[in-house]
């Protein structure tokens, strides 16, 4: 007997991309929460709470780092392990598993898989799709496996693990660190490794190769022979202002995090020149989205996790792994800022005049990320007894996917953490199924109403 599935459950599924990108994302969020219920996810084989499979599932998926149980002593190796595919499944994206399967068994993909996969990979072209799926894979793979095996040489012969111990630590690290995840196995952890520039800078290279974005990765691997040979970057204005975005912001955090945290002795005052730098950049690298540290977050001085909430909300690079309103984002609306205050009637970046609808879609994301993050920062501030600096930056960390935490995720209560999971959830989907809708609802009017301008300011 055939079953077949109804046609409403279908066309839930298939009507709307953006919609099927957050399905996804939904099922394994709850697939992942069962697993990490049963006895054997556990050390004390006493399984999780629900509360804490949930937490630990979504902040995996949505490849956030947050945690309320200390991972590398909590979960058993089975947990661990199931926590690792979650942050690779969420990291690569639902859709883009799903639509990479369907092109490996069938040879082909259908024109609503192929629009699912642009959902989620935000590919330049429905032509493109097999490609960018295929590279986007085959770039996981590459990085992942360099930086895991060159931070497992370093574990073996830098701190004398085992080959085994050593293969597991640098592994696990360098999927966390590519997929912006910030999932440690050591309760401090990369503290331990301050003053260790070959464990910190690969990881700082990993988190920033995924957090740039798949389609800037494959560009500049595309062009890198062209680069070569002719001496010209023929990128497009996607690639120019996330690279030139990134590098901007990683300065400027590195430069205000010295400037902050110089002489703070229970963070930067306790290491030499050298090590003040590098950690200085280390910590302007997480706070991109990844969620490692090698400072202590709590003792950060207050401009500091205020310097860090902003980099936090900006965040990476489109269609990679990490989250914020995205640099191209912010790249946009300083254009429109710098026009406005200039008094030109239209917006140009790098020579390129940008359209109305992308400055609509810039400004709607993010005014509606700040409201997400004051809406929920009020919530915790009345569930809970923690200050507001610290509520404020645990808030923006869940929203951007980060998983910097200053120590109170844990502590906060059922309620508390229950909106932490909701904000992770909303950070990781709500910009790709937001843009996504606009664009789809996008409709050209035949009539035009009186035009008339209120005061503003």
């Amino acid at each position: 007997m055939v079953v077949t599935v109804p046609q409403r459950v279908r066309a839930l599924f298939t009507t709307h991309p953006a919609r099927t990108v957050v399905l996804g994302f939904a099922s394994v969020v709850v697939i992942g929460t069962v697993l990490l219920m049963l006895p054997l996810a556990t050390e004390d084989g006493g399984g999780a709470g629900p509360l804490t499979a949930l937490f630990t599932s979504t902040s995996a998926v949505c490849v956030t780092g947050l945690a309320v149980v200390d991972t590398g002593t909590y979960w058993s190796g089975f947990g661990e392990g199931v926590i690792l595919v979650l942050i690779q499944v969420g990291g690569f994206g639902i859709m883009t598993m799903a639509s990479l399967l369907a092109l490996l068994v069938s040879g082909r993909l259908r024109l609503r898989m192929q629009l699912t996969a642009q959902a989620e990979t935000k590919s330049l072209g429905i032509g493109d799709v097999r490609k960018v799926l295929l590279g986007v894979a085959g770039t996981t793979l590459a990085v992942e496996l360099a930086v895991g095996a060159f931070l497992a040489l370093r574990f073996r012969f830098g701190y004398d693990h085992g080959f085994g111990e050593s293969a597991y630590l640098g592994y696990f690290h360098a999927v966390s660190a590519f997929n912006n995840a910030g999932f440690g196995l050591h309760a401090d952890s990369l503290t331990r490794y301050a003053q260790d520039p070959w464990v910190t800078l690969p990881i700082a290279l990993a988190v920033i190769l995924g957090g740039i974005g798949f389609p800037v990765m494959l560009e500049l691997l595309r062009h890198r022979y062209r680069v070569r040979t002719t001496g010209r970057k023929n990128w497009t204005l996607h690639t120019r202002l996330t690279v030139i975005t990134t590098v901007v912001l990683l300065v400027v955090g590195t430069a205000l995090t010295g400037l902050l945290e110089w002489t703070n002795p229970a963070t930067l005052g306790a290491h030499d020149v050298w090590g003040k730098l590098l950690n200085s950049f280390f910590y302007s690298s997480m706070s991109r989205t990844a969620g490692f540290n090698s400072l202590d977050i709590g003792a950060l001085q207050s401009s500091t996790l205020l310097m860090t909430c902003v980099l936090m909300f900006i965040g990476g690079g489109s269609a990679g792994t990490a989250g914020g309103i995205k640099v191209t984002t912010f790249a946009v609306l300083a254009a429109a800022i710098l026009a406005e205050v200039r008094g030109e009637p239209n917006s140009v970046v790098l020579g390129r005049r940008l359209a109305p609808h992308v400055l609509r879609q810039a400004l709607t994301v993010a005014l509606l990320g700040v409201g997400v993050v004051m809406a929920a920062t009020l919530a915790l501030l009345s569930v809970s007894e923690e200050p507001l600096d610290a509520v404020l930056f645990e808030a923006v960390s869940a929203f951007a996917t980060v998983g910097l935490s200053t120590g109170i995720t844990a502590d906060l209560p059922a309620l508390g953490q229950l909106i932490l999971i909701g904000l992770m959830f909303i950070g990781r989907i709500g910009p790709i199924t937001l843009v996504s809708a606009l664009a789809l609802r996008e409709r050209t009017r035949r009539y035009e109403l009186p035009e008339e301008r209120p005061v503003i300011g």
